[in-house]
């Protein structure tokens, strides 16, 4: 099965949002989410990643998680992760429960579409903060893909992870994931990069980049994803975005919908003139709105 028939078969099961004026989504991918060890690149960005959902929780904006929002190669158990990260998953527990939270599968989470995983993701998870019991997202679902499906009849949004431009990814994940389990995961810790992984090999992420992007051209949609970590605007030429991540060291990016426009945002840490240290919201690009694309 080829890129086009994997996409194609992706979106067969997507899940439909509107995209109207009023809608308001924020999408983020790759937090890689961990279980605290040196191999937890989530860990440095979390308080960035934190204050960044409560700026959109307080402005009614819906999240949508595109893929390898948790380290399930790394980690073969998703209650560690709970238990490092409560503050997060209380974040997106009060989300779920708002009607404003749908989480997409990566290569590195595929296992979210196991019912028996769904199962234990729903668990409810010990909060150092609450000092009780905090109910996980009961019932929720994942999906392999979002449309969003434009009130105007203008250009469809797309939203998947995109490791599907990857045989290795996709496909055969499973043998991608033992040699990150047993063998990149503790090369990794003395400085070697995997060289299977599209984020850090440029060769790769490039190769996957072009094939998404002509797929999106060919199937005349606006296509956003995640997986190779690199943030990237469209253009009126160009109908292919790319949210970036959570583990960047300079900080997370992520793409806003508003007003059926996309933005190409990022969020770091900054200093104010009395040196200060805040939390900052900037635009990397000029916003595209979907009337531009014919």
């Amino acid at each position: 099965m080829g890129c086009n028939a994997r996409l194609a078969k992706s979106f067969e099961y997507a899940l439909v949002l509107p995209l109207e004026p009023k809608s308001k989504y924020i999408l983020f991918s790759d937090c890689h989410r961990g279980s605290g060890k040196a191999n937890d690149n989530f860990l440095k960005d979390e308080f960035i990643y934190l204050a960044a959902l409560k700026y959109y929780e307080r402005r009614c904006f819906t999240y949508l998680e595109l893929g390898d929002g948790d380290e399930l190669w790394e980690n073969r158990s998703i209650e560690k992760i709970k238990e490092t990260h409560p503050h997060s998953f209380e974040t997106l527990s009060r989300l779920y429960y708002k009607n404003r939270l749908y989480i997409i599968y990566g290569n590195h989470d595929m296992v979210k579409k196991n019912a028996s995983f769904q199962k234990n993701y729903c668990e409810s998870f010990y909060s150092g903060q609450l000092f009780c019991h905090y109910p996980a997202c009961f019932g929720i679902r994942f999906y392999p893909s979002i449309i969003l499906k434009d009130a105007f009849g203008k250009k469809d949004i797309y939203l998947t992870h995109g490791h599907q431009a990857s045989l290795m990814n996709s496909t055969f994940w499973k043998i991608n994931r033992f040699l990150v389990r047993h063998i990149w995961k503790y090369l990794e810790l003395i400085g070697i990069p995997d060289p299977t992984s599209a984020a850090k090999n440029n060769t790769r992420k490039e190769k996957t980049e072009k094939t998404l992007l002509k797929w999106a051209k060919n199937h005349s949609v606006i296509l956003i994803t995640g997986h190779t970590h690199r943030p990237m605007a469209g253009t009126k030429e160009s109908p292919f975005f790319n949210t970036g991540s959570c583990i960047h060291p300079a900080g997370i990016t992520g793409i806003e919908i508003e007003n059926r426009c996309i933005t190409l945002v990022k969020w770091s840490l900054g200093t104010r003139h009395d040196q200060e240290v805040y939390v900052k919201r900037e635009a990397l690009a000029e916003t595209v709105c979907v009337d531009e694309y014919v």
